[in-house]
């Protein structure tokens, strides 16, 4: 592509996305929260949807759990003008409840589009939501985060290869601490990655999940 060319698309995929009245959630937000972020970024970043703080501002991960993912992106040498950040689901539930089935339908084609055109070497899924959405599109199943968190899926999928690791949402870790840790050590295992020194003890076959 062209030099600018994937920021075009990108930014015509955020305008159809402030204007997107697909699901109820569009009657509740302020703004709608596209994402934001390199164009051209080794590693995406998924969470499952905004909260208060990015339907204020319209931006990704901008509350307290966004400067948490903020230090751990900072702790692979990266900032977050080097990754790119979104959501599964682009607009605040009411309440900052969970999206339900019928949001995350109407929304992944947006986010399916953003992956296509970013081409990333790794996503990460943050949260439940993100991970199931995202494993659902190369036929995995999982019910929860705990039985994949930390793993690498290494396969083809959105036109491209790509690595696919499941960990826990930050806001999750501010809940219990305990988390932290957890996210840490999954933040050094993506760091591993990134330089392609990848353990592969912790590769995932996709046959361990049919």
């Amino acid at each position: 592509m062209a030099d600018d060319k994937r920021e075009k698309l990108l930014e015509a995929i955020a305008q159809e996305i402030k204007r997107c009245k697909k699901c109820i959630l569009h009657q509740h937000r302020k703004n709608a929260v596209p994402g934001e972020g390199n164009p051209y970024a080794q590693i995406m970043f998924i969470g499952e949807a905004p909260g208060y703080h990015e339907d204020i501002q319209g931006r990704p991960f901008v509350g307290a759990a966004g400067k948490l993912l903020t230090t751990l992106i900072e702790s692979l040498g990266l900032s977050r003008s080097d990754v790119f950040i979104t959501n599964v689901v682009k607009c605040r539930p009411p309440n900052n409840r969970d999206p339900i089935q019928e949001e995350i339908q109407a929304c992944s084609p947006y986010l399916l589009r953003q992956i296509k055109i970013i081409k990333p070497k790794i996503i990460v899924t943050l949260g439940r939501h993100s991970t199931i959405t995202i494993l659902k599109e190369i036929g995995v199943k999982v019910q929860g985060i705990t039985s994949v968190r930390g793993k690498v899926f290494d396969t083809e999928a959105f036109g491209f290869k790509v690595k696919i690791i499941p960990t826990y949402h930050p806001a999750a870790a501010l809940y219990n601490p305990k988390l932290k840790d957890v996210l840490e050590e999954d933040f050094r295992f993506i760091d591993v990655v990134l330089r392609e020194k990848l353990d592969r003890k912790r590769e995932v076959t996709l046959d361990e999940f049919f």
